[in-house]
C-alpha cells in the first residue's frame, strides 16, 4: 500500500495536502483496499463551511456506502468533479485523480492533530 510522506491522515482514513490555506482531500489507498470497487462518490457540499469532523459526503462501492468525514474545519471550495464519470480513480489513483474536495482551512492548528505517514501505518496495523 502507498502512503505518502508529504500528506496527514486522520483515523477515520482520509488525507490531507495542503497548500497554503487550500486542503485537498480524499480517502487513503487503504481504505478504498477495504471498500472495494467505488462506483459513486457523493458530494453535495460545495460552498459550505463544517467542523472538523463532520460528514461532507459519502461514497458508494460495490457492496456498502460509507460517510466522509472532514478531518479539519473549513469551507468546501471545490470537489473533484472527474468523479461523476469515473469514480474508479478513487480506487486506482486515491493521492492524485482520485481527490474528493479542496478545502479553505478555517483552523490550520487542527492539522497539528492528524498522523504522519509513519504514524497512520501504525494506526492500521501496517
Amino acid at each position: 500500500m502507498n502512503f505518502p510522506a508529504d500528506l496527514k491522515y486522520s483515523k477515520e482514513h482520509e488525507w490531507v495536502r495542503v497548500e497554503g490555506n487550500t486542503a485537498t482531500i480524499g480517502i487513503t489507498d487503504f481504505a478504498q483496499k477495504e471498500l472495494g470497487d467505488i462506483v459513486y462518490v457523493e458530494i453535495e457540499t460545495v460552498g459550505e463551511s463544517f467542523d472538523k469532523d463532520a460528514v461532507f459526503g459519502t461514497v458508494e462501492a460495490v457492496k456498502t456506502v460509507s460517510d466522509l468525514f472532514l478531518p479539519v474545519s473549513g469551507t468546501i471550495s471545490s470537489k473533484n468533479e472527474a468523479l461523476n464519470d469515473a469514480p474508479e480513480s478513487v480506487n486506482t489513483d486515491p493521492y492524485n485523480s482520485g481527490w474528493m474536495i479542496k478545502l479553505e482551512l478555517s483552523n490550520p492548528g487542527e492539522l497539528d492533530g492528524l498522523m504522519d505517514a509513519e504514524a497512520y501505518k501504525k494506526h492500521i496495523g501496517q
